[in-house]
């Protein structure tokens, strides 16, 4: 054997052997790292071996995620009765009355509020069951202001639903079907929730039967200035699973199968989804809900600061002076008297960045954080002055800067006084159909106007009131300044009173956390 020949042997045997050593590293890194089985009960997750050796690998199933949650996720449709409302314009003068005076018979065509019909609307959306025994989580805005609420399951069952408490602040409603057993969904942990997590939305979009669409978590903490009241909370989970009109209170469920959000918004020029979609947090949810079923409003907590809802107004020449981050902490623009954090010696100018040890850099992550506790918790706040770090503990207050539980009033509480229904003889007697007469004035709304005593609501917004019924639709379906007309017995003329039917609502204006 020539050496030439070894060589060329000797080249080939270590290339061979180097080739199977690699060949046998690589499928032992495979079964490593891209072949682990997932645990029962437990979905696998696409790639994630290649990062992290504690998350099993592989292609991604949402088989078993998606057939546990969808018989848990409900169809809502609604109906809201066609109803008259007034333009409220000021009555015009007839050019006939300088002929005529109070006589003029051409006054009927130039007086009064215009009514306008609003005809009967119907509309769908989603909901996702919460407990085996018929209590709903969904949207505020799905049900608000509906006559009637009927639910349909996977099964085709349909039943009638009732509004057992809504909250727009977070767009959060609780309903509640009769019956037992029904499917339900358990809560996750939204805080879990990473950035590139999949996520899943399903609902009945477009009138379509239960749809599930796949997507990952984009963004959170978004806040994108959709939900209405006086103290907006807005902490959205942000993906791009696709969402359309009809997807707003179903459910963003995790790989494993588990509640992470109540899907409520979409950004899109169109009204279409256009590749965003958003939904609340289950670890808000949690707390809105266990309120509205407990007490029938929401307790809402207050640190009692006010703060720009981002950190983009505060120069960086002011965030390098207090030794503040790019990104870190909350800054504190004014406190407020008789405020949690004003006894606690929290002072403006300072940077908020922990409660209770979870790290805030915005006023949505703030918002979140707060909403999850009721007044009377006690909590540890982390801010930063003057470039150095300082923890104090505080109870946190309701708005009215007490630790007192807020009730949900009845709409016969919120008006205030005694209200009845008119007889038929005082009816017949003044030719109307019906009324409610106010027979005592307390300190509800109704003391606002200039209303008296004997009183006699016959419409709101132009909507007939014939009995306390009556009343009850006409103020649900009303929010805001509404003009209330009647009579009084013995008395020419129809009367109108504004009256504004948030003007008792003390919360809070949504800088005030």
């Amino acid at each position: 054997m020539t050496m030439k020949f070894k060589s060329i042997l000797l080249v080939v045997v270590i290339s061979a052997a180097t080739a199977f050593l690699s060949v046998w590293g690589y499928g032992t890194w495979l079964q490593r790292h891209s072949s682990i089985q997932a645990e029962p009960g437990k979905l696998p997750v696409n790639y994630a071996g290649f990062f992290d050796k504690n998350v099993p690998a592989g292609p991604v199933d949402f088989t078993v995620a998606a057939t546990s949650a969808t018989p848990a996720v409900v169809h809502i449709k609604t109906r809201t009765k066609e109803k008259q409302v007034s333009n409220n314009l000021p009555k015009r003068k007839s050019p006939f009355s300088d002929f005529f005076g109070d006589d003029d018979p051409f006054s009927d065509f130039f007086g009064g509020p215009r009514l306008q019909v609003i005809p009967e609307q119907r509309a769908s959306g989603s909901g996702v069951l919460i407990s085996n025994d018929g209590y709903i989580v969904t949207n505020n805005h799905v049900v608000d202001g509906a006559d009637e609420l009927n639910v349909t399951l996977t099964n085709r069952k349909t039943y009638k639903a009732t509004v057992i408490g809504a909250d727009p602040n977070s767009d959060i409603a609780v309903i509640k079907i009769n019956g037992t057993d029904f499917p339900y969904l358990a809560y996750g942990n939204s805080d879990d929730m990473k950035l590139g997590q999949w996520v899943l939305a399903v609902g009945y979009p477009l009138n379509l039967d239960v749809t599930v669409t796949a997507g990952i978590v984009s963004a959170k903490a978004r806040s994108i200035g959709i939900n209405k009241g006086n103290s907006p909370i807005e902490s959205f989970i942000q993906t791009d699973a696709a969402v359309n009109q009809g997807n707003s209170g179903g459910a963003l469920i995790n790989i494993n199968g588990e509640l992470i959000g109540i899907n409520s918004a979409i950004a899109s020029p169109t009204g279409a989804y256009a590749g965003y979609s958003y939904a609340i947090p289950v670890n808000i949810v949690k707390k809105i809900v266990s309120d509205l079923m407990k007490f029938g409003a929401v307790q809402r907590a207050f640190i009692g600061i006010s703060y720009p809802n981002d950190n983009i107004n505060v120069p960086d020449e002011k965030k390098k002076e207090m030794g503040i981050k790019d990104g870190e902490g909350v800054y504190v623009s004014d406190v407020p008297d008789g405020g949690a954090a004003k006894e606690a010696g929290i002072q403006k100018g300072d940077y908020i960045t922990k409660l209770n040890g979870a790290a805030v850099t915005s006023g949505p992550e703030l918002q979140e954080q707060v909403a999850r506790y009721k007044p009377g918790d006690k909590i540890t706040v982390t801010y930063v002055r003057n470039g150095k770090e300082n923890s104090v503990n505080l109870t946190l207050k309701n708005r009215a800067g007490n630790y007192n539980v807020v009730k949900n009033e009845g709409i016969f509480d919120k008006l205030g006084g005694e209200l009845v229904n008119i007889d038929k003889a005082t009816a017949q007697k003044n030719d109307i159909a019906g009324g409610v007469l106010v027979k005592k004035i307390g300190n509800g709304l109704l003391k606002n106007t200039r209303m008296q005593e004997g009183f006699v609501i016959t419409s709101i917004n132009g909507q007939d009131v014939k009995n306390l019924d009556d009343l009850k639709t006409a103020i649900n379906n009303a929010s805001g300044p509404v003009r209330v007309e009647g009579i009084y017995p013995g008395y020419e003329g129809t009367y109108g009173y504004p009256l504004n039917l948030d003007s008792n609502n003390s919360d809070d204006d949504g800088s005030n956390p």
